[in-house]
């Protein structure tokens, strides 16, 4: 407290807080009870609401002491309610936090940049092989044609599109070594 403070000053405050620490003592416990229930079970949650309850209180004395009812507990219980009620809709509007355990693990997606360039690398390595391999990789891995497909679209066995396309991509793998995983 602050020199400037006067003996009346200091007595009231004093009131204020032997009465406060009443309500306390009287309606705590079914505050806290209450405030649990509509936390969800939050303890520390609804440790907050009873404490700004209580303080609530504290601001407005007049409403603790008005004629219009015998008990306080109503209006405590009302304040608390709204309270939670406040707190719960605070909660929704804000998008969940996400911890740091949760980014380091969230896979890292390759930027258009880095996409665009392989797709460069690609086109160019499929310039270098033969044009019947060509032919079978667009049909079968671009266009996504089946086997039957491409072999009925080029007048070839089924076996050979297979064939082609497996030393296709084997040849593109060879032209292409940081992409070996991707072609397997």
């Amino acid at each position: 407290m602050t020199a400037g403070i006067t003996l009346m000053d200091r007595t009231s405050a004093t009131t204020a807080e032997h009465e406060l620490a009443a309500l306390q003592r009287e309606h705590g416990r079914l505050l806290f009870a209450l405030l649990l229930r509509l936390s969800d079970g939050d303890r520390q949650r609804a440790e907050d609401l009873v404490q700004e309850t209580l303080v609530r209180a504290w601001q407005h004395p007049e409403a603790l002491r008005a004629d219009d009812f015998d008990s306080v507990r109503p209006w405590l219980l009302t304040v608390a309610r709204r309270l939670a009620i406040d707190a719960r809709r605070a909660r929704q509007a804000r998008p969940a936090e996400v911890g740091d355990a949760v980014l380091e693990n969230a896979p890292v997606c390759a930027d258009h940049a880095e996409r665009a360039a392989a797709a460069l690398d690609v086109r160019e390595a499929v310039k270098t092989l033969t044009p019947e391999h060509r032919e079978v990789l667009v049909l079968v891995y671009f266009q996504g044609a089946s086997v039957a497909e491409a072999a009925a679209a080029l007048g070839i066995p089924p076996g050979t599109v297979k064939s082609r396309a497996y030393y296709a991509l084997r040849a593109l793998r060879r032209v292409l070594p940081g992409y070996a995983a991707d072609l397997r």
